[in-house]
């Protein structure tokens, strides 16, 4: 779809709903300021191979330009007193059934972005320690498609 004059509030509020929002404003011959409907629709650079929208409370996967390839997926950051970090990080690890001793807890699918910090299987209804919860298929596909060296950002 051609770029078309579309207010800077609504391409705002499109981009949060994601490519689903872009498709049916296509569809509907609505603007979206967007170039076409297979352009990432997520908050994140597009060199971001994970992209996480921690008010939004959702996560996407990329191709790394700008193409989402899977999400948005729900998901929860940390709650209040053990924030979620926010910023450009790269994917450190990836542990398939790795155990927290700091929460005697299981985190299936764990990929690290930072010392301490993974997206991990979880409910995505219940505020982590810091971490990223992702429901179980969700957490698969992440630890199946990132690999050490990704691109990940998370926004607040």
């Amino acid at each position: 779809m051609a770029e078309q004059n579309v207010p800077a509030r609504n391409r705002r509020i499109l981009t949060r709903l994601g490519a689903t929002a872009v498709a049916v404003a296509a569809t509907l011959g609505l603007g979206t300021g967007i170039a076409d409907a297979t352009t990432s629709a997520t908050p994140c650079a597009p060199t971001a191979k994970a992209c996480m929208d921690l008010s939004a409370r959702q996560a996407w996967l990329t191709d790394g330009a700008g193409h989402v390839i899977a999400g948005p997926f729900a998901a929860r950051g940390g709650k209040s007193g053990a924030a979620t970090p926010t910023g450009t990080f790269t994917v450190q690890k990836k542990v398939k059934n790795y155990w927290s001793q700091a929460f005697d807890a299981p985190m299936p699918n764990s990929v690290f972005f930072k010392p301490g910090y993974a997206f991990h299987a979880g409910s995505p209804g219940i505020a982590s320690n810091g971490c990223i919860h992702l429901n179980r298929a969700a957490s698969q596909r992440f630890f199946d498609t990132l690999a050490p060296g990704d691109q990940v950002q998370i926004v607040p």
